[in-house]
């Protein structure tokens, strides 16, 4: 008997352990943590894929040790092997729906709902995991190296295709998904297109939102409303639902879809407004349009009657505004009609531009000098002429920001050198710092003296950019850079300079210059307008810009920082550069144009077929902090590109801006100079420094802070810049930033470097990779020249498999990359290769 009793209190102790509650919580837990885990893994490697892959698929159980190799994956070694095996070996980018799976069975273990909820769900995610991947090989696979649809999409589209041909796969795509709308939308094929294009609709839509997932077929007329007042919450429906009785949210109908109008009462409370009656017809009318919301919300509805009963629920307004309808469509629909104008934004047709409350509204003073101050430095500089003997017949003064300018007519016979020379004197007598002689002022008649005020006034980036002048521009890349001596806002056009040397002293305001500059594109210019690439080597200046890679930024493919600052990676970049001003000009040949302007003219009123390589450009702009260290550091590698860029990029819409500090004349050389007619000098220390940079002195007579001369086709203009500190910038960053940016950011040509990509004259046996033998039989077998056929059938990453293609190429056996297409197989017989590599192995 002891022993009975044992055994039933140890069945009973077991019995309590598996129904206690907190267990199927604890494991719930678990599931949606590891589902956290998948989904950051797998949405790393969308960015980090062609890095980690080497090293992945050399796994060992060194990925675990601390020794293993490095990855860029945010989640460590754990997650670029998950992630790559999943979205690799397996589906591709479809694999989130594992994630999805994981998610939904953690919530069903922590509300202790039934394991057999879960077995629709499986098996439809499953299903559409197989399909998608299908899907996006099929449609993509051959643009792009990305396993989209993963090992099992390749292995079933190849099969497929081969078996029922192209036609054939998209048949049988087009009739799985009849086979779907028929099983799990239920559609009903009586009734019209536009309830078929609805009921569809809602059933999407409703996934999205987490309702219903069946959408009904038929509906009823009001009169199986059951509910009551039971507080169960409960709201009468029009129509069944199918498929998952789960009651998360109930459908809200309001009672006249003309001007119901759902606005917040209190914390759970909700109003609406509309016809207090609903008949028959407003039924029929209601038909597949339906708005949800939570359970818990529903109970403190309230109807007011206002109307007698109208038209349909499209015009459903929420208290916000939004009618309701998905825009996303008709932006797409009007892209169909080809006799629109191509408008290139509508690739991110919700972007916002940044609005000026992001900067702050500073005191920036009066621009009023006092005159007492004028008067007195008037009489200053007639009585230091006198003492020379130097008459003059009229004097005017016009007041600026940071300096006064005085205007002198001198009396005839009076020698223009003789006043040019008294600088020092003049300085002296007035007791200033930045005393500059301008003589004569070109096209005035007049000698100026620039005199420094007492008070400067600051020159805010948002005053400048809130001016009607900089609001008003028509200009392709404005600039807006400060005032002028006469106190007005002066806006350049960067196309036009067409290239911009920024050079003075430490501390003088050339790094807020560059802000500027950039703060002024990114307010004026659409992300599909312009492209920024920056570089870095002091590798704290331009950092913050790095959250705009989606919209603003290009940069090399496989960079993993947007901001290039190492000097390897900058002569990747400008020979990359190179690379993309040649390929523009070819695009310009083909379309008869001799510029950009003429280009995007001819692409937005579409007379240039995209099919045969044409493509909007955007302007872009180069922008190098500091070059001097750059010159130091390379020399000539830096220095040549730099020169042919700026010979040639103006027609095909590539801009450089290249700011340093030291301008000595081995850094600004003449070739450099020779093609940057504009250029800002702030304040340096010396007259030489001065003559390197505008060919003439000024520069060493600024006061600093900003005080700058703009020297731009011959002409000479003094400028306060504006000035936008750095959290100012951060703000207009993060604004942007935040938003929605493109898919893929805006990749340069790739450029290598590497000796064994030199020519076929130096690539010996010896510098080709183990798999080059293998890859080249089967490029020759399949006369396929595609990088990622080597990938998937020799298991190999994107970075070796297209070192391997690129050896291929310089030995001669594939053409030229052509884009999205495969390359030209050069050889046509596995026996001519290996005569072709016993050659190369003896000549080794």
């Amino acid at each position: 008997m002891a022993k009975i009793k044992k055994s039933s209190s140890a069945q009973a102790s077991l019995k309590m352990g598996l129904s206690d509650e907190r267990i199927p919580k604890l494991f719930g837990i678990l599931l949606i943590l590891v589902a956290v885990y998948l989904g950051v893994a797998f949405f790393s490697y969308l960015f980090t894929w062609k890095v980690d892959q080497d090293r992945v698929l050399r796994f060992s159980w060194k990925l675990l040790l601390n020794d293993g190799p490095t990855v860029d994956n945010w989640l460590g070694r754990l997650g670029a092997f998950l992630s790559n095996f999943w979205m690799y070996f397996l589906f591709g980018v479809p694999s989130f729906g594992v994630v999805y799976l994981l998610w939904r069975a953690g919530l069903n273990f922590l509300r202790r709902q039934p394991i057999s909820k879960l077995i629709n769900p499986f098996v439809t995610v499953m299903l559409a995991m197989m399909g998608g991947a299908v899907l996006l090989e099929f449609l993509f696979g051959s643009f792009t190296n990305f396993p989209l649809g993963g090992a099992v999409g390749a292995y079933l589209v190849s099969h497929l295709t081969r078996v029922l041909g192209a036609f054939g796969v998209i048949l049988l795509l087009l009739t799985l998904v009849a086979i779907y709308l028929v099983f799990e939308v239920r559609i009903d094929f009586n009734g019209t297109p536009e309830q078929i294009k609805n009921d569809v609709i809602n059933h999407f839509s409703g996934r999205f939102r987490g309702g219903k997932i069946g959408a009904p077929t038929k509906y009823g007329t009001g009169a199986n409303n059951t509910s009551g007042s039971g507080g169960d919450g409960e709201v009468p429906a029009l129509a069944p639902s199918f498929t998952d009785p789960e009651p998360a949210t109930a459908p809200l109908r309001p009672s006249s879809a003309k001007a119901a109008i759902l606005r917040p009462g209190g914390d759970d409370d909700f109003e609406i407004e509309g016809p207090a009656t609903l008949g028959d017809q407003g039924i029929e009318q209601l038909a597949g349009k339906q708005m949800e919301m939570p359970m818990d919300a529903v109970g403190d509805l309230t109807l007011v009657g206002t109307d007698p009963l109208a038209t349909g629920v499209d015009n459903l307004i929420l208290a916000d505004g939004d009618t309701g309808i998905n825009t996303d469509l008709a932006v797409t629909a009007q892209n169909q009609n080809h006799t629109e104008p191509y408008d290139p934004t509508l690739d991110l047709p919700n972007f916002t531009p940044p609005h000026v409350g992001l900067l702050l509204e500073r005191e920036t003073g009066s621009a009023e000098v006092d005159r007492s101050e004028l008067e007195a430095n008037k009489d200053q500089i007639i009585e230091t002429l006198l003492n020379y003997k130097i008459e003059i017949t009229k004097i005017r003064a016009t007041i600026g920001p940071t300096v006064t300018l005085y205007e002198i007519v001198p009396a005839p016979g009076v020698r223009i050198s003789k006043i040019k020379n008294l600088e020092d004197d003049i300085a002296l007598s007035l007791a200033a710092l930045g005393i500059r002689i301008i003589a004569p002022i070109p096209g005035r008649g007049t000698i100026g003296i620039e005199v420094p005020n007492k008070n400067p006034q600051m020159v805010s980036m948002r005053e400048v950019l809130e001016s009607e002048k900089f609001q008003n521009a028509k200009m392709d890349l404005p600039l807006a850079l400060g005032k002028t001596i006469k106190n007005e806002v002066l806006i350049a056009d960067l196309a036009k300079m067409p290239h911009l040397l920024v050079a003075g002293a430490t501390g003088q305001g050339k790094s807020v210059g560059i802000n500027s500059i950039i703060m002024s594109l990114l307010y004026k210019k659409h992300p599909s307008q312009v492209k920024l690439v920056m570089i870095d080597p002091k590798k704290v200046e331009l950092f913050p810009y790095a959250k705009l890679e989606s919209h603003f930024l290009a940069f090399l493919p496989g960079q993993t920082e947007p901001i290039t600052t190492e000097t390897t990676k900058v002569i990747h970049v400008l020979n990359s550069l190179c690379i993309e001003m040649d390929q523009r000009y070819d695009l310009l040949k083909k379309a008869s144009a001799r510029n950009i302007k003429e280009y995007n003219e001819k692409f937005v009123a579409r007379r240039l077929n995209p099919e045969k390589g044409h493509k909007f450009l955007p302007f872009i702009v180069l922008i190098i902090d500091e070059f001097a260290d750059l010159i130091m550091t390379a020399g000539k590698e830096v220095e040549m590109p730099i020169a042919r860029l700026a010979q040639l990029s103006r027609a095909v819409g590539i801009h450089l801006v290249i700011a340093t500090q030291r301008p000595s004349v081995n850094i600004i050389t003449g070739v450099i100079k020779a093609n940057f007619p504009a250029r800002i000098a702030y304040k340096v220390t010396a007259k030489v420094d001065s003559r390197t940079i505008l060919d003439g002195g000024g520069a060493d007579q600024l006061i600093g802070r900003g005080d700058m001369l703009l020297s731009n086709a011959g002409d000479i203009v003094r400028l306060q810049g504006a000035f936008v500190d750095t959290p100012e910038v951060e703000e207009v960053i993060n604004f942007i930033g935040k938003q929605r940016g493109y898919v893929e950011p805006y990749l340069l040509p790739e450029y290598n470097t590497d000796e064994e990509m030199a020519g076929s004259g130096s690539l010996s046996y010896a510098d080709l990779d183990d798999n080059f033998e293998d890859a080249a039989r089967l490029i020759i077998s399949q006369q396929h020249g595609s990088t990622s056929m080597i990938q998937r059938r020799l298991k190999l990453g994107y970075n070796r498999a297209g070192r391997i293609m690129d050896q291929m190429e310089q030995l001669g056996l594939v053409g030229p990359a052509q884009g999205s297409k495969p390359r030209e197989v050069l050889v046509y017989d596995e026996n001519e290769l290996t005569r072709f590599i016993d050659d190369l192995r003896n000549r080794g």
